[in-house]
């Protein structure tokens, strides 16, 4: 399960700051927070209603980039005109593609592991 309020890094188990986001993007963005791994640099952004809650896992620049890409694929079947599916039940299709519990299929919980085995079943998708 993923830690929402994580102290130690998923990638290097380096200690985790909670952080103004300012830090990263040069401005405040979103909750104006997140949790930064001070040892390699990988951070996940927070909830705005809840500045304290993590969006997912820490990630690298390799893990966003890949969750850029799965979602350029994912968004716009839940998000297009006339598509008639609801992202929760994109999602749910997702979670059984992949074989794993829906309540754990988003990307902001993926290891890139599963990014790329999320991207290879959007690719198949579109």
């Amino acid at each position: 399960m993923v830690d929402i309020y994580p102290t130690k890094c998923n990638l290097c188990n380096g200690k985790v700051a909670y952080i103004s986001n300012d830090m990263i993007y040069g401005r405040k963005y979103g909750s104006g927070y997140c949790y930064y791994c001070t040892s390699c640099g990988a951070y996940v952004g927070t909830h705005k209603p809840w500045p304290k809650k993590a969006m997912g896992i820490l990630a690298d620049e390799e893990m966003r980039v890949w969750k850029k890409k799965c979602h350029n694929l994912f968004d716009p079947l839940w998000q297009g005109k006339g598509t008639g599916k609801k992202r929760g039940q994109l999602y749910h299709k997702l979670a059984v593609c992949m074989g794993i519990p829906v309540d754990q299929c988003h990307f902001g919980y993926f290891d890139l592991a599963n990014l790329k085995k999320a991207y290879e079943i959007l690719m198949a998708w579109n």
